[in-house]
């Protein structure tokens, strides 16, 4: 006897990668690229997971190019996206040995630290990971579920 298989809706993946320069232009233009991209996929500027997912790529993006540059080198920004679902951005960059660590809070006089304390409370997790053949790749996802 067989089990009859529960019919599941298809899932359609989108996925998007682009390579930019180390440089703050380069940022800039890895975030807007995202946004332009997500509109394209359906989700308009203004919504609530175009910001989100703009702070977080800006973040990601600034980061990459201000840690991770390495001269000549470029960064790269990938999503990939199932409405409904998922949502993962990817900023790669080619210095691995200079790994983001989470920190709880930047004191009151830091210039900095709080961009991924800030996509740590956007996000519903992130993680870097080793890139292939050199470099780093820090991943942010957001459960669309939960939202």
């Amino acid at each position: 006897m067989t089990i009859p298989m529960a019919r599941r809706r298809p899932v359609t993946v989108r996925m998007f990668a682009q390579r930019f320069s180390s440089t703050p232009r380069g940022a800039r233009m890895a975030r807007r690229l995202a946004l332009h991209q997500l509109h394209e996929w359906g989700v308009p500027y203004g919504a609530e997971l175009s910001d989100t997912s703009a702070l977080i790529v800006a973040e990601l993006a600034a980061n990459a190019v201000l840690h991770g540059r390495v001269p000549r080198r470029d960064c790269e920004l990938a999503l990939l996206y199932s409405p409904g679902l998922h949502l993962r951005i990817d900023v790669s960059d080619t210095r691995g040995e200079r790994r983001p660590e989470a920190r709880t809070a930047a004191g009151p006089l830091d210039e900095g630290g709080r961009g991924l304390v800030l996509v740590g409370a956007l996000a519903t997790r992130w993680e870097v990971l080793d890139r292939v053949p050199v470099g780093k790749t820090v991943r942010a996802e957001l459960d669309l579920r939960r939202v």
